[in-house]
């Protein structure tokens, strides 16, 4: 997932990661375009699962067929600063 494919959160997802004051988690808002289908958001919300460490938190389809993901892991120190682990 390309960086240019993150969006803005929709305000009540805003309100859900300003509630997360232990800092435990990093959170990632991603939009999926119209054109990508179920299938295809779920295959590549699997990989970011497997090999990056995200869980689907929140999910909004729009009726426009676009998608707004939102994506959260628990933060680890090694994580940090590894030049190695590519970003959204």
């Amino acid at each position: 997932m390309s960086p240019g494919s993150r969006g803005r959160m929709p305000a009540t997802w805003s309100k859900v990661v300003s509630e997360d004051h232990s800092g435990e988690y990093e959170w990632i808002p991603l939009r999926l375009p119209p054109d990508v289908t179920r299938v295809s958001a779920s295959i590549r919300l699997s990989i970011e699962a497997e090999y990056r460490g995200w869980e689907l938190t929140r999910v909004r389809l729009y009726t426009d067929g676009s998608r707004r993901v939102l994506l959260r892991r628990k933060k680890r120190a090694d994580r940090l600063h590894d030049p190695d682990q590519p970003s959204l």
